[in-house]
């Protein structure tokens, strides 16, 4: 199957963004309360053919995007190869692993449908197992209207402690994997624009 036909969940941007009211670019945590309104617009997620949301910016793509911490507190950084799947980001680095959202039919919540969504992509790219991602934890929400891809995606950001032994690159042809230590992220001045964004917001701040 093409990823085009891939049938993935969205929210309508007015919805999501309360008619422009709570519209922003950045990261901002779960904690500000616009940020919890947007949590619970995703109950109201609709699903669509991939192939029909990339270009239409009245949705927004829900996306997973899960920062890892190893026990020394490095970050993962990988790098988007030629194999991977989204074009427009070969070649950049990002700190945060995921991908687009699915139904979950048999989800109780949202917080169930967004969490198994991110266990997914962990266990699909780096390795980890359910026992793995059981402490993942919501800080937040990415959004960048400001280009093309950002357009018509918003991250749904999640932290996770993990031991770096656990972590492997399953697909050595779309990622390259490295550890890097907090106070040297910013030196790094190849990151899709997302991770600039919550590396600005989190790791300079040092929240």
């Amino acid at each position: 199957m093409s990823k085009f036909d891939e049938m993935i969940t969205v929210v309508p941007r007015a919805k999501i963004f309360n008619n422009e009211a709570y519209q922003f670019n950045g990261f901002k945590s779960i904690e500000d309360e616009e940020m919890k309104y947007v949590y619970e617009t995703i109950n109201q997620y609709e699903i669509k053919r991939r192939g029909d949301m990339e270009e239409d910016p009245s949705y927004k793509q829900l996306i997973s995007y899960c920062i890892l911490e190893n026990e020394d507190n490095d970050v993962l950084v990988y790098e988007r190869l030629t194999g991977g799947g989204e074009g427009r980001l070969h070649g950049l680095s990002s700190i945060g692993v995921g991908g687009h959202m699915n139904d979950v039919p048999d989800a109780s919540d949202v917080d169930a449908i967004i969490r198994e969504n991110a266990a997914r992509e962990l266990q699909e790219e780096v390795g980890l197992n359910k026992e793995d991602v059981a402490q993942l934890d919501l800080i937040g929400f990415i959004n960048d209207d400001q280009n093309e891809v950002g357009k018509v995606h918003i991250g749904v950001v999640f932290k996770l402690k993990v031991k770096k032994s656990s972590v492997e690159a399953k697909e050595t042809d779309t990622l390259r994997i490295n550890w890097v230590k907090q106070s040297e992220l910013a030196s790094n001045n190849n990151y899709e624009t997302w991770s600039s964004l919550i590396i600005d917001g989190i790791y300079k701040r040092g929240e």
